[in-house]
């Protein structure tokens, strides 16, 4: 028989194999999730680089296309040279004869008086274009800043006079030289310093654009002469160099900066080194309303969602509403917000004004007028934007009728008389109510009025009578007698140097009640 193997060594020898197996089993799960992981990383770094690669190449595309088209806009531009040029001498030689015919005519029209009346549209017209056929600049500019109450009118005639210059580039140059870069109407008169002409600048500009643009590819190429040119771009820098003169970025009126972006805009001028320098001007002018679209022209399109921010930040919110549709970019800053903002901090600046002790006697209608301005302004960019559904006005317009209606019937409120506080200087004492006294009507009583005393040179009464008896106290207060008066003649020292010849001065009068009941003196008549 065999022998019985021994149990206990069998598990000592199987025990070590299995370690084994585990072990391995282990490893083999860690590679395998090594190598996952490691797959996972290899598929995004090649899906990585293909969307790079897709990138690149769509980028390259994109040049392509700008770099064709660009060619494209050289190729039109040289060869659109020869058909501009042309026009441009036909507009030239048009206009030579216009003027020509007009110096042949002088006798009929060269007197302002000959053109008639010049306050409709079409005597307007006339006007200018006589000054502009004879590129008088002096008389231009004259005739545009007397007619301000005209701008619109001024505003649609102007191009089409500007039309029949022969150079209308520099005419507008001369015309605003009057002002810009520097007023010289101080050198002839002072007084017409305070008098701002810089909408007169901005209109003629405006003006010259539409006048000077290509006529075959547009504001991409102005005809403007190489000499006008320049000597815009030296306007330019001497306004420039002229700021330190003026205080500085933060302190030149808003009128010369208006005038200074639209000079840039209008020649062709602006430099793309000098972006962060017009960017600050136009932060600085941003309440006004053609600067959305002049920061466009100087090239701050990429610039707007941080001109917005700032705008934003330095509580300019509806300015920042214009510049928003301006580049439209209201999904980025929606204006229904921007408005309740400006809103609040409206009303906190009125409520700021009524606890300032500096304004306590105006400080409700200051309030007022901030309060109205602020709802006004809300009310009619609502309405210019198309507004009215996520904003709806109706509330705000009640709250503007409540606040006209209050101050209208505050100024309907008879004003408060102050307290007279009058002293007599010489007596002490208050003075008697004003104009009391002076005529019968103006005496304030329940007594009769007393008669008027005759002088006593008359002798109508005896000296020693009283014309008439002071009234009875009824309010049991009688003022003391009145200190004697060392200028008033008593009787016994007049008797003597008169040598009787004039009887005796009657005792001084005693003024009623009215007057003595306010705890003043008793006053004594004037003598002869």
């Amino acid at each position: 028989m065999g022998s019985i193997p021994n149990t206990g060594e069998s598990t000592k020898l199987t025990q070590p194999s299995f370690d084994e197996f585990q072990r391995q089993t282990s490893l083999m799960t860690s590679c395998t999730l090594l190598w996952k992981e490691l797959s996972d990383h290899f598929n995004s770094l090649e899906q990585n680089l293909m969307k790079k690669s897709e990138a690149l190449k769509d980028k390259l595309r994109v040049l392509d296309e700008q770099t064709k088209k660009s060619l494209n806009v050289l190729e039109k531009r040289e060869t659109t040279i020869d058909g501009s040029v042309e026009i441009a001498l036909k507009i030239v030689e048009k206009s030579k004869e216009a003027a020509l015919s007009v110096l042949e005519k002088e006798s009929e029209a060269d007197s302002e008086d000959s053109l008639g009346e010049v306050d409709d549209g079409d005597g307007v017209l006339a006007k200018l274009r006589w000054f502009c056929l004879k590129m008088e600049a002096r008389g231009f500019w004259s005739f545009v800043t007397g007619k301000k109450k005209d701008l619109e009118l001024l505003r649609e005639k102007m191009p089409l006079a500007l039309v029949e210059c022969v150079d209308p580039a520099r005419l507008v140059l001369e015309s605003i030289s009057e002002v810009f870069p520097h007023d010289r109407r101080e050198i002839r008169d002072k007084s017409e310093k305070s008098n701002d002409l810089g909408w007169a600048c901005v209109l003629i500009l405006e003006s010259l654009i539409p006048v000077v643009v290509d006529p075959v590819i547009g504001k991409s190429r102005l005809l403007v002469t190489s000499s006008v040119k320049e000597r815009a771009k030296e306007i330019a820098e001497t306004w420039v160099a002229s700021l330190d003169e003026r205080g500085g970025i933060e302190n030149v009126k808003t009128p010369d900066v208006h005038t200074f972006l639209q000079h840039l805009v209008t020649f062709g001028i602006v430099k793309k080194e000098d972006v962060d320098f017009y960017r600050k001007l136009v932060i600085g002018s941003a309440w006004r309303k053609q600067m959305p679209k002049l920061a466009v022209s100087l090239g701050l399109g990429d610039e707007m969602p941080d001109i917005i921010q700032e705008l934003i930040s330095r509580g300019q919110h509806l300015d920042a509403v214009h510049f928003t549709y301006e580049v439209g970019l209201v999904e980025k800053f929606p204006p229904v917000p921007l408005l309740k903002a400006f809103l609040k901090d409206a009303k906190k600046a009125a409520a700021s004004i009524l606890e300032d002790p500096n304004n306590v006697g105006r400080a409700a209608n200051l309030a007022a007028r901030k309060e109205q301005s602020a709802l006004k302004a809300v009310i009619k960019c609502i309405e210019e934007y198309k507004l009215e559904f996520q904003f709806p006005p109706e509330n705000l317009k009640k709250r503007l009728e409540q606040l006209e209606k209050g101050r209208t019937e505050k100024k309907r409120q008879p004003a408060s008389v102050p307290a007279n506080k009058r002293t007599r200087a010489n007596i002490g004492g208050p003075m008697p109510p004003a104009k009391a006294g002076r005529l019968t009507n103006a005496y304030v009583s329940s007594f009769p009025a007393p008669s008027f005393v005759r002088s006593p040179s008359h002798g109508q009464y005896h000296p020693g009578v009283s014309p008439y008896s002071p009234p009875p106290t009824i309010y049991g207060s009688v003022s003391p007698p009145p200190p004697p008066n060392p200028y008033l003649y008593s009787s016994e020292a007049a008797a003597p140097g008169f040598g009787g010849s004039y009887p005796a001065p009657p005792p001084p009068m005693n003024y009623p009640l009215p007057y003595t009941a306010y705890g003043g003196p008793a006053y004594q008549p004037a003598y002869y």
